[in-house]
């Protein structure tokens, strides 16, 4: 019930009385853009900065996987060529107790397999060692550039920390204001000032007619048009650009 009153008593205000809070809004909240313009493109590099870092950072541990993976192969190889060595060395032995050229042959076969074996172990670990040395020289550059990075991305947190510092106890106030100056708005109203100021480069959703056009894309407004907006009893917007439309007697009144 308290909700429906308010809603009640915001659209018993009268359409200039609605124009006013709305300029007075847009006034608030243009100080606030003003604000954070002062950080400018400080924040996305800030942003961007940490995307690379975490990127970076990521990338390496897949580098040291990779690495742990080859140094494991290696091991695994080693191990083989050892248990293969062992098994040549066992058939060897074999081959001085044999009574037939069958189980000679057969012994034979095994200690060939086993050769085969040592020198494939050999091959891939070879190979493990190259793949290690190519991927600690990447590892070392991609180290290098996380470190420059994460320098930069510190200083630059700094800075933006630093000016923000500045202008937060202002733009608290601001934005404490603007709060408070969206209350006396009907919410019909106040979600298309907010899709307006979503969608236009500068945040202006309420611009006053200057010079018999609009203050935010410049275009003509017809006379007629004009006198409906100085009459201050209906809610116009620019035919051009979608943005609300006030005299200039409002800014007068800042």
């Amino acid at each position: 019930m308290a909700a429906k009153a308010k809603t009640a008593e915001k659209q018993d205000v009268s359409v200039e009385e609605k124009l006013r809070a709305l300029f007075q809004l847009q006034t608030i909240d243009s100080q606030i853009d003003k604000l954070r313009t002062v950080r400018g493109e400080l924040p996305l590099e800030v942003n961007d900065l940490e995307d690379a870092v975490a990127g970076l950072e990521t990338r390496l541990k897949n580098y040291n996987d990779e690495l742990e993976g080859y140094e494991n192969e290696i091991s695994d190889r080693k191990n083989k060529a050892k248990e293969a060595a062992a098994l040549i060395k066992k058939y060897e032995s074999q081959q001085n107790k044999v009574r037939n050229n069958r189980e000679y042959d057969s012994i034979t076969k095994e200690i060939e397999f086993q050769t085969l074996e040592i020198q494939l172990a050999e091959k891939k670990t070879k190979e493990a060692k190259a793949q290690i040395a190519a991927k600690k020289e990447i590892v070392e550059q991609s180290e290098e550039e996380l470190k420059e990075r994460t320098k930069i991305l510190k200083a630059k947190k700094a800075e933006l920390d630093d000016i923000i510092a500045e202008t937060q106890k202002e733009e608290d106030a601001l934005l404490k204001k603007s709060k408070n100056a969206e209350t006396v708005i009907e919410d019909r109203l106040l979600n298309a000032y907010k899709r307006v100021r979503q969608n236009v480069k500068n945040g202006l959703a309420v611009v006053i007619v200057e010079r018999d056009a609009c203050g935010g894309c410049f275009n003509k407004i017809p006379p007629q048009r004009q006198l409906d907006i100085r009459l201050h009893k209906k809610i116009l917007v620019c035919e051009h650009c979608g943005r609300i439309l006030v005299d200039a007697s409002f800014a007068d009144e800042k």
